[in-house]
């Protein structure tokens, strides 16, 4: 089985890090796991297509795999979910608001149309 298909079986943040051997806090990944797993996702399509992995053989895979886990790790070790935004949740809680409109009252419909 391919480290692609392993790592498809995988569902726990945990068992990415310990399949990976990446080392971990535990309180750090109770915190962030979600944001760290989608990290290593934006890191890998950045990096590779899926015509890339086609020409690596799976050690190459996983390492890296391995490397980008590790930096997506990092990125919160020094960072937090929240000022790094990953999730649409967090961005629109910043995000500029448009105006109000301000309803257009016309002035025939106050003096009767007169």
């Amino acid at each position: 089985m391919s480290v692609l298909d392993e790592l498809s079986r995988l569902s726990a943040a945990e068992e990415f890090f310990t399949y990976l051997d990446v080392g971990y806090d535990p309180a750090l990944v109770n915190v962030a796991r979600l944001h760290i797993l989608r990290r290593m996702g934006q890191y890998l399509r950045e990096s590779q297509t899926r015509e890339a992995f086609a020409r690596m053989d799976d050690a190459q895979i996983r390492l890296l795999c391995r490397d980008h886990l590790a930096k997506a790790y990092q990125d919160f070790v020094i960072s937090s979910p929240i000022k790094e935004r990953l999730f649409k949740v967090h961005q629109d809680a910043v995000a500029l608001k448009p105006e109000p409109a301000l309803a257009f009252v016309p002035l025939s419909a106050l003096t009767g149309g007169v």
